[in-house]
This record gives C-alpha cells, sequence and structure tokens, in this order.
C-alpha cells in the first residue's frame, strides 16, 4: 500500500506511525553504527598486528578515561532508548478522554464490531480521518490480537478481560486489519480491512437503519433479563442502583473498594457472587450462558449511558 519505491515499511496513516518508526529507526541506526565499528575494529586490528609474527608480551596498564568513555555511552543510548521507548509507551497506551469508543469481539476466526449508533460489522471497521477511536476488546474463546501495521498499533484480546487500544487515522483508504496472535488453524484467514472515510461520507454511512443504539438495545437486554426489578434506582431496592455508578468508585461488603469499569460490570453479570457491594445481599443470579460477549457489551453500554441520580438533601439545595 506504500507509495514508496521499495515499501521497506507500511505506509503510515495513523498519529502514531511516526512516533514508533522514528524510535525503530533509531534502534536500527545504532545497531548498524556499532555492527560496522566493532566490525571495522576487528579486520584493522588482525590486519595490523598479523604483521608481527611473534611480538613480545608488553604490559598495558589500561586507561581509566577510555574505560569511563565506553561505560558512559552505552548507559546514555539506554536511557534514550528507555525514556522514548517509555513515552511512545505511554502515548500509545493512554486514549484521549474524547475518543470515540466503538466495541470488537474475536472470535474464531472473525473480527465482529459494534458502533455505539448500532452499526454491526465482521471483519470490517469503518473510522472517521482525524476522529480518535477507542476499542474495548474482548475475545469470545482463545487469545487473538488485533493489528493494523499502517497504524502502527496492535493489542492482545483475551478471553475474559477486556483490552483497548486507540488510533487516530491521518489518511482515508483501506487499511489491512490482522490477527497478530497464532489462534487456531484458519488464524491465517482472521484478516479483515480498517476503512478510514471522509466525516461527511462517515456520517452517510452511519445513516442506515440499525435497529437501535448499543445503548437502547442493552436498555431492551437489561429489562428482558429482569435486571430492572432489583436495580430501579430507588430506596429499598434490592439491588444497588447503577445511574452513574461506571468510573466511579464502589464500597464492598469485605470492606474494600475498587473501581467500577467494564471488567468489573462484566464480572458482577457473569460472577455476581465475586463482588457483593456493601449493604447488599448476595441474591442475584448468574447470567452465564444466557448472554454472550455482544449483548454484555450492549449492557455496558447502556450501563455507561445511565446519568448519575439526582442529589439529595443539603445536595439538592445547593
Amino acid at each position: 500500500m506504500g507509495s514508496n519505491f521499495i515499501p521497506l515499511f507500511p505506509e503510515q496513516a495513523s498519529t502514531m506511525a511516526m512516533q514508533v518508526d522514528s524510535l525503530y529507526l533509531f534502534l536500527v541506526a545504532i545497531t548498524v553504527f556499532f555492527s560496522v565499528l566493532v566490525f571495522s575494529l576487528v579486520v584493522g586490528f588482525a590486519i595490523h598486528f598479523r604483521k608481527e609474527r611473534h611480538p613480545e608480551a608488553v604490559q598495558i596498564e589500561g586507561s581509566a578515561p577510555l574505560e569511563f568513555l565506553w561505560s558512559a555511552v552505552p548507559l546514555a543510548i539506554s536511557m534514550v532508548i528507555f525514556f522514548w521507548g517509555a513515552v511512545v509507551f505511554f502515548n500509545a497506551s493512554r486514549a484521549p478522554k474524547e475518543a470515540m469508543e466503538i466495541y470488537v469481539v474475536g472470535k474464531q476466526w472473525m473480527w465482529k464490531i459494534q458502533h455505539p449508533t448500532g452499526q454491526r460489522e465482521i471483519n470490517q471497521l469503518h473510522v472517521p480521518i482525524g476522529r480518535t477511536v477507542r476499542l474495548t476488546m474482548i475475545s469470545q474463546d482463545v487469545i487473538h490480537s488485533f493489528y493494523v501495521p499502517a497504524f502502527r498499533v496492535k493489542r492482545d484480546v483475551f478471553p475474559g478481560h477486556y483490552s483497548y487500544l486507540w488510533f487516530q487515522a491521518t489518511k482515508t483508504g483501506t487499511f489491512h486489519l490482522f490477527c497478530g496472535q497464532y489462534c487456531g488453524t484458519k488464524h491465517s484467514g482472521m484478516i479483515g480491512e480498517v476503512i478510514v472515510m471522509e466525516p461527511a461520507d462517515y456520517q452517510k454511512w452511519l445513516s442506515g437503519d440499525t435497529g437501535g443504539s448499543m445503548a437502547s438495545n442493552g436498555e431492551r437486554l437489561f429489562t428482558s433479563l429482569g435486571c430492572i426489578s432489583c436495580h430501579t434506582g430507588q430506596a429499598g431496592a434490592r439491588g444497588p442502583t447503577l445511574n452513574g455508578v461506571f468510573g466511579n468508585d464502589v464500597k464492598l461488603s469485605d470492606g474494600r473498594t475498587i473501581k467500577a469499569d467494564e471488567s468489573y460490570i462484566r464480572e458482577s453479570v457473569l460472577n455476581p457472587q465475586a463482588k457483593i457491594v456493601a449493604g447488599y445481599q448476595p441474591i442475584m443470579p448468574t447470567f452465564q450462558g444466557t448472554v454472550n460477549e455482544e449483548s454484555l457489551q450492549q449492557l455496558l453500554a447502556y450501563i455507561k449511558s445511565l446519568p448519575p441520580p439526582p442529589p439529595t438533601g443539603a445536595a439538592a439545595k445547593k
């Protein structure tokens, strides 16, 4: 896909691509420089000292400045690589807060994708150019790895645990999507495309009938499973309120306090006895085997959409 005469690297098509390539090329340059230096010294010394067939041994006392130099230079280079790599790692790991969230389920042997507005795709991902996209990903079976070479992004996708990846595309077009982790006999066929579109074209693509957004589908599922009978948000309810719970601290019956993130909500649906909210009884049944990963993501989208409860008492009067 690259425009180079000899395309040694995939096309750079995201904001992370230049950062990753710059660090990589620096490592290559350092490796080539020292390889050539060592090779040249070995050959030069071999030629020079070959002239003397039977040289007499000479005591060499050493050189403190030279010893300091060959210790300090590698240390400085190592520290540059460490801090440069750390900056690239943290930039790649932390998505901006305004990122558009898209949900991904990996399974043998395909990528199943859900957009917040309800669009679903298999082995294709449509995104707008210039918009930060955050993927919330999980595997339905074995370990997979979401890999887009042109974006220089890759993240392992695990069963039973959410992982995250973000990117911001800088070029329109179609870019290869691979599974970068061997996942079974048809691993090589687990391929797809990321289609980057102009914002106006992306909005047209979104305008099709989807049967409802992820949050609205999650609300219907929330009602059909009977969750609404306990999580009413009213005083005296048998389950804790879910309004505004996502992203906030939850106090548990054992005294611990944890953050209500995606993994906590998923675990609370599939294994509700694992972490009991303080003040409530362990009466919630498990939905293991009742809802699949895509349905869990819809429930998650619905819970994220719930606003915080209205203030009460003195707080309401302010």
